[in-house]
């Protein structure tokens, strides 16, 4: 028998909480009707891309005093994309459904992400199977991938797939563009008379993937306290030691929520938020000269120490850095059949061979980086060609700007201090952590939900559980359209339906509370250390909501 450590014993045990309209079981629902609904943006286009699930309305589940019967079904999951907290409760909570509206009805898994339902490779759920993942990290109980579902042979063999084993509904769990490819395989089913349905779960930790139906993505709130810990960690020891500045990048590449929220929990001194730097036009410059000026003041109150945090995309709002990083990808591909490239005998050469290549301006700013960050540029690409920015250590290139910046600084008499810095990158530490209570609810509920649109004979429909920041008994199920939340955006040089991103809004009450006590922040250490997420005690502390969806939905956080 497997070992278990005595936090998985107890983490196996607990119950999560339930709306309380879902709370009596698939059976004893009715479903509430909106109105129409169209696309955020670019409404004609999507509507002739999805002309079978376009339109529908957002719907609303409550109890019913009736209680009705539901056919045997056979459901298939799949995890698409990265790791989140919480994953294996959606996993359970659609398979309690399931169970609890017809024991007959089975629950396949299929292996690997997407793939395994295009390769027909799958694993069939059972109470022992179930049982072992319930309240867990990861995506370890089937497995991820990144596998589209977009072309037309896909579709015919997941087609193939779902008929062999008698699936007439798929559920998949993922992030924006996972969520993309669930409408366009709806859609796809719909127009070919499949009966086949599907539906979506709103999964990502970057807190991209949300709106006014869509209150949170899950696994934001554990990554963020798993986060946050560590930061308030860093803060103690920086405030022990009082020697070193620790630049903290936070995984976040396209939308810096979880930097943000991860401040908003410790309040550091320096936060940078990539969306102010890209609508203020920020350069690098700019940048180092900022952080620069918070250093030499707290070094000229005696306080040669700090924290700062980084969003991971932070090098791609940058004007200058966005210019250059797309001038690059679009010349790599040539420069990998250029031998006077391949063939360079040092990296120096071929940063030169790089910089002939680039317009005039990009190469200039190519130029003014540091070897380590151009060698990091010039680094494997994604799978679309695309510099990995990720890979870029974006908290190394400021602090060795910053450290050229300060010592210019010195040689002028403007600063007398000490500089000494650490760099840290927060970012698989957070995606596979025991689910928060919070999460471990949401997520169980989501799944729940799924199937209750499901035997609603919903499809193209992404899970919705909200009014989150109330006790779990008072949330919200229901479900909206995915053809809604979409717009056309320009993808490998096509304009293509996708669901659209949610970015830090600079005129929201998250961004604000950080605005208005960043000067605070700054000159004093109004550090907050939260400690390691609870699974047990008083509600006030366990089933605490993120500061984001607080602010966000009219709530004083507690510790803000």
């Amino acid at each position: 028998m497997e070992k278990l450590s005595p936090l998985q014993i107890e983490r196996l045990k607990y119950q999560p909480k339930l709306p309380s309209s879902l709370s009596n079981g698939i059976n004893s629902l009715e479903m509430t009707e909106g109105s129409a609904t169209q696309s955020v943006r670019d409404q004609e286009q999507i509507q002739n891309l999805f002309k079978n699930t376009y339109g529908k309305p957002v719907v609303t589940f409550k109890t019913s005093s009736a209680v009705s019967s539901s056919e045997v079904r056979n459901v298939g999951v799949i995890l698409s994309g990265g790791q989140a907290p919480g994953g294996h409760n959606v996993i359970a909570g659609l398979y309690d459904a399931l169970k609890s509206a017809n024991p007959a009805n089975r629950l396949y898994g299929f292996l690997g992400g997407p793939s395994g339902i295009i390769d027909g490779k799958y694993v069939e759920f059972d109470d022992k199977f179930i049982d072992a993942y319930r309240n867990t990290g990861g995506f370890d109980i089937i497995g991820s991938g990144r596998t589209k579902l977009e072309t037309e042979e896909q579709f015919q063999k997941s087609l193939e797939v779902c008929k062999k084993l008698n699936i007439s509904a798929v559920v998949i769990i993922g992030g924006d563009d996972s969520n993309t490819n669930a409408a366009l395989l709806a859609e796809w089913f719909v127009k070919n008379n499949t009966g086949i349905q599907v539906i979506g779960c709103p999964k990502t930790i970057d807190g991209d993937l949300k709106n006014d139906r869509i209150e949170i993505s899950f696994g934001f709130d554990t990554a963020t306290k798993t986060y946050a810990e560590l930061i308030g960690n860093i803060q103690r020891d920086a405030n022990s030691a009082k020697k070193y500045w620790h630049f903290i990048k936070i995984m976040g590449r396209s939308a810096s929520h979880v930097a943000l929220e991860a401040a908003l929990q410790t309040q550091p001194n320096i936060t940078l938020v990539s969306e102010e730097v890209e609508e203020k036009k920020m350069s690098l410059e700019s940048i180092i000269n900022y952080m620069c000026d918070i250093i030499v003041r707290r070094s000229n109150n005696g306080k040669n120490f700090g924290i700062a945090i980084i969003p991971e995309g932070l090098i791609e709002f940058i004007p200058e850095m966005k210019s250059m990083i797309s001038n690059l990808n679009d010349i790599m591909a040539s420069l990998e059949s250029d031998p006077s490239f391949m063939s360079a005998p040092s990296m120096r050469e071929k940063f030169d061979v790089v910089e002939n290549r680039l317009e005039p301006s990009n190469a200039k700013v190519y130029n003014s980086l540091p070897a380590l960050i151009k060698s990091q540029l010039l680094a494997d690409r994604d799978p679309h060609g695309n510099v990995q920015v990720s890979k870029i250590e974006t908290e190394k290139l400021l602090i060795e700007m910053i450290t050229t910046r300060l010592n210019e600084l010195k040689s002028l008499g403007d600063y007398t201090g000490k500089f000494s810095a650490q760099s840290h990158f927060f970012g698989y530490e957070g995606r596979c952590a025991f689910p928060s209570n919070f999460d471990a609810d949401y997520c169980y509920s989501l799944g729940y939900n799924a199937f209750a649109l499901i035997n609603f004979g919903l499809t193209g429909y992404l899970s919705s559980v909200r009014n989150l920041t109330a006790p779990a008994s008072e949330w919200i199920a229901g479900g909206v359209p995915l053809t809604m939340m979409m717009n056309m955006e320009k993808r490998h040089g096509e304009m293509k339906p996708v669901i659209q991103k949610a970015l830090v809004k600079l005129d929201g009450p998250v961004f604000k509370q950080l605005e208005q006590n960043r000067e605070d922040w700054a000159m004093n250490d109004r550090y907050l250390f939260p400690g390691a997420i609870q699974y047990f005690g008083p509600s006030s502390v366990c089933d605490l909501t993120t500061v984001t969806l607080q602010l966000e939905w009219s709530k004083t956080p507690a510790n803000v």
